[in-house]
């Protein structure tokens, strides 16, 4: 009944060599995707890393030229991450972990060993002279910060905070131990001493701890959950944001509710904070879960900044420290994710859905504002994609990731103004071979779901123009959910794969339909939090299905060839599509999806509805449709997923054995929910594209 995936793609390349392939899939994959920007806070030195399949290192530049510098020498695909990557105030270390896996929902620091290695792999923190060296092993430890002065590295080990030297002399030793897990450390302004969070489970505490004194100060304790803490730039207040703790009477658990939030500003001398400012009491104004959430930060234009979903975009805005009105900074239809402060505390930099082409909904752009002033600029118009904005430290110019539809993510820099040349840093890195001009430019489309829910998409219709024929077609499902797929290479490593993924299938002759659902960003609170989504009622399916259908009634589509794949969510929808809808949905690839919500989402069993909504959650799982199961699955998993339990796919496996129905599979022992080792990316890449090739385009 299970087949081997390995066997059945040998097979199938062995008997179909008459496929046309303009361009192969390691050709569209092997570029190098540069991520984790970072600036120094003087001068205009940068830093960021480079995964050139699988081999990742750490790049520096320094302007006005900006050359790009390899700084490293890791080049084996190891699936050793590189992140917390910062340079020293003084510009003379780059600090970073090796190891660990950073994007998962549990486990971050643990060691991740996708290579099998039979000498488990560590999570260490490193350093390397920005002019260059070697990188020296400072410690095993996680979330390296550097001290203003430069002459310390405060980082977590086991939930503690410890401190070490850049250059290792002397050894790393714990700074000191307190109850629960800490975390979110921040050197004072003049690196006397820090604040951090201590989180004790159902609560957390705001802690400072000072070189000179022998306890820890803990800001305006109380029944609450304090997170999220900034400094003044005097170093003299802090300020945080102080959410309900857990407990209280069980609610409950279907309704859409407020999630109340406020920012208090504590004084460090007597340990009190005073509240100022609530969110409104609206869903809108519930606590943000876009990147960042609320993005606090005190300018030192005395302005305190952050991100708020109130009237219905996340937007920023500013407040001051003692109160008042605040200052929305970013009127508009348009969302801001990515946000970053100047080293001088004037600006507000951040990446944006806006720009003055109405297809810039389904884009990405640099943009600026004043902290004190709704005078936004949009840096970066035109067609393109640009994210991670970092402005160097003396004000010149702002680095961020470039990409497009035909060019993958890059790094790149321009003076920090408007209308200024884009300079991409090392065009030359990019494969020889890599099939720039193959590609397709995708379409902004819209249609609406059965309950008319206006859904998203854009589509990639392969060259050629008609065709007499029809043709086998494929709806994309991103994961997230709160992502959005764009008119252009998306800027996050995992989605930039799959965007691939997708100008490979149009190339195969595929029309692709990659469809931003509801509980998907960019477009707005209502479509981000909608009503009965997920395991309350899963009506982002509806979106899903109705892209099948918009598929179905093209007359270039044949309605009986249209396949659907996608990833962790995307994954999870993948499988509602198979079980409820097999008609409609010839065949799919279901990567690590969430099959069972009840092992997700226990819920109160206390809860007044609690009998309602275990039976909306199953319902709300593809487990509920192995009965109407019928069309061909590929299930893909790796087995130290930390974001959705290998066990997921397990018991949704054991359930369609147990009907007799037919699956395959492909599983990556030891790697991870991203992938982290490059040759098993191109091995899943492979095997989504030959499943859909061999199962839609006989």
């Amino acid at each position: 009944m299970k087949k081997s995936l390995l066997f059945l793609l040998l097979v199938f390349l062995s008997k179909v060599p008459s496929i046309a392939q303009s361009f192969k899939m390691e050709d569209i994959i092997s570029y190098p995707l540069a991520s984790e920007l970072t600036s120094s806070a003087s001068g205009s030195k940068i830093a960021w890393t480079y995964n050139d399949q699988g081999k990742r290192n750490i790049y520096v530049a320094e302007g006005p030229e900006f050359k790009p510098r390899k700084l490293t020498s890791f080049d084996e695909d190891n699936g050793q991450q590189l992140s917390s990557i910062s340079i020293s105030a003084d510009g003379k270390w780059v600090v970073f972990v090796k190891g660990g896996e950073h994007g998962g929902n549990h486990d971050n620091s643990l060691t991740v060993n996708p290579s099998s290695l039979i000498a488990m792999p560590k999570v260490e923190i490193l350093s390397i002279p920005f002019k260059g060296g070697e990188a020296k092993i400072l410690a095993e430890g996680d979330y390296p910060v550097i001290s203003p002065k430069s002459d310390r590295i405060a980082f977590i080990k086991s939930g503690q905070i410890w401190q070490v030297s850049p250059d290792g002399s002397p050894a790393a030793k714990i700074l000191f131990e307190t109850k629960g897990t800490n975390y979110s450390v921040q050197w004072a302004p003049d690196g006397s001493g820090m604040v951090f969070v201590s989180s004790r489970g159902d609560h957390s505490f705001i802690g400072i701890f000072a070189d000179t004194e022998k306890t820890i100060r803990w800001i305006a304790p109380s029944f609450a959950k304090d997170d999220s803490p900034k400094w003044s730039p005097d170093g003299k207040k802090i300020t945080f944001v102080r959410r309900p703790a857990s407990g209280g009477l069980p609610d409950s658990i279907l309704p859409r509710k407020h999630n109340p939030w406020n920012i208090l500003v504590g004084d460090i001398a007597t340990s009190t904070a005073q509240k100022i400012w609530s969110a409104p009491k609206t869903l809108s104004g519930s606590y943000p879960t876009t990147d960042g959430g609320a993005n606090l930060m005190w300018s030192s234009a005395g302005r305190i900044t952050f991100t708020s979903y109130q009237d219905g975009w996340p937007h920023l805005y500013s407040i001051k420290p003692e109160g008042g009105e605040t200052l929305l900074l970013t009127p508009g239809n348009f969302m801001c994710e990515y946000i970053e402060m100047s080293h001088d505390g004037k600006w507000l930099i951040f990446a944006a859905n806006t720009g003055p082409d109405v297809l810039d909904l389904d884009r990405r752009h640099i943009v600026r504002v004043p902290v004190d002033m709704a005078k936004m600029e949009v840096l970066t118009p035109g067609t393109g994609v640009e994210a991670f904005p970092v402005v160097t430290a003396d004000g010149a110019n702002v680095a961020f990731i470039s990409s497009s539809a035909v060019l993958p993510p890059q790094l790149a820099v321009m003076p920090f103004g408007t209308n200024q040349t884009i300079k991409i840093l090392d065009k030359s890195l990019l494969p020889a071979n890599f099939p720039t001009g193959k590609l397709v430019i995708p379409k902004q489309v819209t249609f609406k779901a059965s309950d008319g829910t206006l859904v998203y998409a854009q589509l990639f219709e392969p060259a050629g123009g008609a065709a007499k024929s029809k043709k086998p077609a494929v709806v994309f499902v991103h994961g997230g959910p709160p992502r959005q797929m764009l008119l252009g290479w998306h800027y996050g490593d995992y989605y930039a794969n799959t965007y691939a993924i997708n100008q490979y299938l149009a190339n195969q002759g595929f029309v692709v339909l990659a469809v931003n659902y509801r509980l998907g960003i960019g477009y707005g609170f209502e479509f981000h939090k909608p009503a009965n989504a997920g395991s309350n009622g899963g009506s982002e399916y509806l979106d899903v299905k109705a892209a099948g259908e918009w598929l179905a009634a093209r007359s270039d589509v044949d309605k009986k060839k249209i396949g659907i794949y996608g990833g962790s969510y995307g994954g999870y929808l993948t499988a509602m599509a198979l079980g409820k809808d097999s008609k409609l949905f010839a065949a799919g690839v279901d990567v690590h999806g969430v099959h069972d919500w009840a092992f997700v989402n226990e819920g109160s069993k206390t809860a007044p509805d609690a009998a309602l909504a275990a039976k909306v959650v199953y319902k709300s799982s593809p487990i509920a449709y192995v009965n109407t199961w019928t069309s061909p699955v590929l299930f893909i998993h790796g087995d130290d997923d930390r974001n959705v339990y290998f066990s997921q796919s397990v018991d949704l496996a054991r359930r369609l054995e147990q009907k007799n129905i037919p699956f395959e599979q492909l599983i990556i022992p030891d790697d991870t929910h991203h992938w982290m080792k490059f040759s098993n990316q191109v091995k899943v890449d492979q095997a989504i594209a030959e499943f859909l090739i061999r199962k839609l385009m006989k």
